[in-house]
């Protein structure tokens, strides 16, 4: 089919519901970025219309560590919730990834092929919130990283700090909880798990286009 003619070349493809999670998930997965380390704005995807709309600026001085958005086509919902045992349900947001790359990447509605190698356990307000780690593919310092055990432990403490940080206003108490990192297995199921949720609340006969 030539492009004037198919459909996927008339309409942008939803982000989080028209691209696919990647070509070999739970361990291959495609980012799609919402903040860079550059940002001091916090970006959301609009679940509506998929653009990025302005959350909220920062109020601390933290950036982001690495490049932040989320995994197509995930859902946190039961399946998540019961792989993280302190939180009431999940949070209902699609999966929170975070790419390691050494290059910098300074713009954000892109994607990266990503290989999950560990994760996060955060609790938000009760809720899991799982921050999972990765590396950008091809990448020539991290690329060859297969568990967050090939990673500085000092680039998950980071991480770890701005997680427990980044919604802080003062003044304001707030419930954020970072109860540790996990490694590729753990992360691996709690990929598929937002996979699984999402299936069930969502569908999985929506098509893909070819390529994304």
């Amino acid at each position: 089919m030539s492009e004037q003619h198919n459909p996927w070349y008339r309409h942008r493809p939803h982000p989080w519901h028209g691209i696919s999670a990647g070509d070999a998930p739970p361990e291959e997965v495609d980012a799609f970025i919402e903040l860079t380390p550059f940002d001091v704005i916090k970006y959301e995807a609009d679940k509506l219309t998929g653009y990025l709309r302005v959350d909220r600026p920062q109020r601390t001085s933290s950036t982001p560590p690495t490049p932040y958005g989320f995994i197509p086509r995930t859902w946190c919902g039961d399946r998540v919730s019961k792989l993280s045992p302190t939180s009431n349900g999940g949070d209902k947001d699609p999966l929170d990834i975070c790419v390691l790359t050494e290059r910098p990447v300074d713009r954000t509605e892109i994607l990266l092929k990503a290989r999950v190698i560990g994760g996060i356990s955060m609790i938000d307000e009760g809720e899991a919130d799982d921050k999972i780690i990765a590396v950008m593919q091809r990448d020539a310092v991290f690329g060859e990283a297969r568990d967050i055990t090939d990673i500085p432990n000092a680039l998950v403490e980071r991480l770890q700090h701005y997680f427990s940080t980044y919604k802080m206003v003062p003044g304001v108490p707030f419930n954020v909880t970072i109860s540790g990192s996990y490694g590729r297995d753990h992360a691996f199921s709690v990929v598929q798990a937002a996979m699984d949720d999402y299936n069930e609340e969502y569908g999985s006969s929506a098509p893909v286009p070819d390529g994304v």
